[in-house]
């Protein structure tokens, strides 16, 4: 079976509808953000958000931003947020983010959450991210790793390590699902692959203030797993399970290895 679309990804995930998760995600995206932009105020910027689902997030942001825009393949999803969610600064569109409907250097910000592996050429969704956003623009991008313990997607142990073959045996024989479609990248993989941006690692960062980036209910501060934490993040980053990064598009044009 070739990996395509997860076009019904909500109807098999109630995270999508779980408004204080999703609420929580999108508030340490804005902690983030406005981190970062300093004294740029975030209620001037456009955002595109890739990968919006059912549209509680982009709820949330669009009381931060000037102008919110939600893209997602999953058609039932994105009338949900359409049905839910109305604000004059905030739009729900069914698209594709290999080719996203909008011209270069369309927005000042981009959201790309736990979206990658979804995709089945992420190489091409990043590359859209690139050209769409504006010359010093930002994409929050969270992204797992694939050398991580537990799968989050289905919750199986060393899921996303195994060879793709054995893979989807593994899932098959679980009864979770018929097809593994996920295919995480390691931390070198992914430094590949945003590889013409320049990235911002704001992982440890968060680990280290769980109260700014309000995380607090993943990581109590002070805690034993919060020290683990930020040892791993700091000396084994490339066993972090997941990364938050912030990846800046360079104001030159001439980048050599800027994606095509």
């Amino acid at each position: 079976m070739e990996r395509n679309y997860q076009y019904g990804f909500s109807s098999n995930s109630s995270t999508m509808y779980d408004v204080v998760g999703r609420e929580r995600k999108a508030c340490t995206m804005v902690a983030v953000l406005a981190d970062f932009l300093g004294d740029r105020h975030l209620k001037d910027l456009s955002l595109l958000n890739v990968g919006g689902s059912a549209g509680i997030i982009d709820n949330y942001l669009a009381d931060h931003f000037a102008k919110v825009l939600s893209l997602d393949i999953d058609a039932p999803a994105v009338e949900y947020a359409k049905s839910q969610f109305h604000k004059e600064n905030l739009t729900f569109m069914v698209g594709d983010a290999l080719n996203i409907q909008f011209k270069d250097q369309s927005f000042d910000v981009a959201i790309s959450s736990q979206v990658y592996e979804h995709v089945p050429d992420p190489e091409k969704m990043i590359s859209e991210l690139h050209r769409v956003l504006r010359p010093g623009g930002v994409c929050f991008f969270a992204a797992g790793n694939r050398i991580m313990w537990n799968e989050p997607h289905y919750n199986l142990k060393l899921l996303s390590v195994l060879p793709r073959w054995l893979a989807h045996q593994y899932i098959r024989a679980t009864g979770k699902a018929s097809f593994y479609h996920e295919k995480h990248y390691t931390y070198w993989g992914l430094k590949r692959l945003v590889r013409g941006f320049t990235v911002h690692d704001y992982t440890k960062r968060i680990i280290d203030d769980p109260a700014r980036y309000s995380i607090e209910y993943l990581l109590k501060p002070g805690s034993g797993k919060a020290v683990v934490a930020s040892a791993i993040a700091r000396y084994l980053t490339w066993l972090c399970p997941g990364y938050i990064w912030l990846l800046q598009k360079p104001v030159s044009n001439q980048k050599p290895n800027a994606p095509s």
